[in-house]
């Protein structure tokens, strides 16, 4: 069966390099175009990079020789899906000229995200989103990450939704220095310091989980009634979000009865064992001071959401730690989840 071509836009920065990472001998996906500023362009990938590679000890041998290109339809004419790390600067009006040209997008920026017939795709979350891209006027289609920060808290509150329903949710975050891109926060900012505002986010944070648990009516995504309240903080950790979270439910339950639902929940990629799927989609830890980013981010490859600290909570129902890998599990692994998940539903083809 023949691989599909992808690209990867905004390739030289700390997204795009995980995308490179994780797609080396991909099962389904054959990375043929790399996609940067018109800076890079023209060099090969190694030469683009210079000392820039962070996600790893070295570039895969298989992407330094590889020339970058402008992220442009013209310069990747061979692709059938490209993913997205651009920065939100330029990403919206690019990936519509991808999609435009019939080209696939899954992207990482937030452009596309409020467009009520884009879905904000979490695989094991909401998979019927997808139905919305019948109704895209595109002959490519765009389907979005959320934002990396409730990624993992998106996952949790599923299958408590399902069962019990959700009234209120209050979350804090704790937010990895990665979160801001290469070259990130500037030392004399970040450490011995923890920083109470990074632009835009609580505004994100307080409007995709409900656009992602919500459900498609006449071709377009109604989101979910309960309400978000959130506070987001960027502290000295490299990778890792750390989210503290409090949720108020329609129905009673116990904490032994969330533990359970948790730890057994799976979503279709598990179903269908994409090859970026973790076997366990939440794993609950017993430890009284788990889940921590040091011990806990790479479970399930990164792309397992770690919880622990479920406890009554005096002002909402339950409270909770959820731990997410922000690069992984909030970005580039995700995004190819759900570009595996596209594939392997029909949706998707090489040309």
């Amino acid at each position: 069966m023949s691989k599909i071509k992808v690209g990867v836009l905004g390739a030289t920065g700390s997204v795009g390099q995980r995308f490179i990472q994780l797609l080396e001998n991909h099962e389904y996906f054959d990375l043929v175009a790399l996609g940067a500023s018109d800076k890079s362009a023209g060099k090969t990938y190694s030469e683009a990079m210079q000392s820039r590679w962070k996600v790893s000890p070295k570039i895969p041998e298989y992407a330094k020789n590889m020339k970058v290109v402008k992220c442009n339809p013209s310069d990747t004419p061979d692709v059938d899906l490209v993913f997205s790390g651009m920065d939100s600067d330029v990403a919206g009006e690019v990936e519509t000229e991808y999609a435009n040209a019939g080209v696939m997008v899954i992207s990482n920026s937030k452009n596309h995200r409020t467009d009520d017939d884009v879905p904000v795709l979490s695989a094991e979350v909401n998979p019927e989103h997808l139905d919305v891209l019948n109704f895209q006027k595109t002959s490519g289609k765009i389907i979005t990450n959320s934002n990396c920060t409730i990624m993992g808290v998106t996952i949790t509150l599923k299958p408590l939704m399902e069962a019990f329903g959700i009234e209120s949710v209050f979350i804090v975050s704790m937010q990895a220095i990665s979160g801001a891109g290469y070259p990130g926060v500037p030392s004399m900012d970040i450490l011995g310091n923890v920083i109470p505002l990074i632009g835009g986010e609580e505004e994100k944070v307080e409007m995709e989980p409900q656009k992602c648990l919500g459900k498609v009516v006449d071709g377009k995504i109604k989101s979910a009634d309960f309400k978000i309240s959130s506070h987001c903080n960027r502290v000295p950790v490299i990778d890792g979000h750390t989210v503290c979270v409090s949720v108020k439910l329609k129905k009673q339950t116990t904490v032994d009865e969330i533990k359970k639902i948790w730890n057994e929940y799976q979503g279709e990629p598990q179903k269908l064992n994409l090859p970026s799927a973790p076997k366990k989609v939440i794993d609950y830890l017993e430890e009284k001071d788990r889940p921590q980013p040091r011990i806990d981010l790479m479970n399930g490859n990164g792309m397992t959401t770690s919880v622990g600290r479920l406890r009554p909570d005096p002002l909402f129902d339950f409270k909770y730690v959820v731990l997410s890998h922000n690069t992984i599990r909030g970005a580039a692994g995700a995004a190819i989840l759900n570009a595996e998940l596209v594939y392997k539903k029909g949706l998707l083809r090489a040309k």
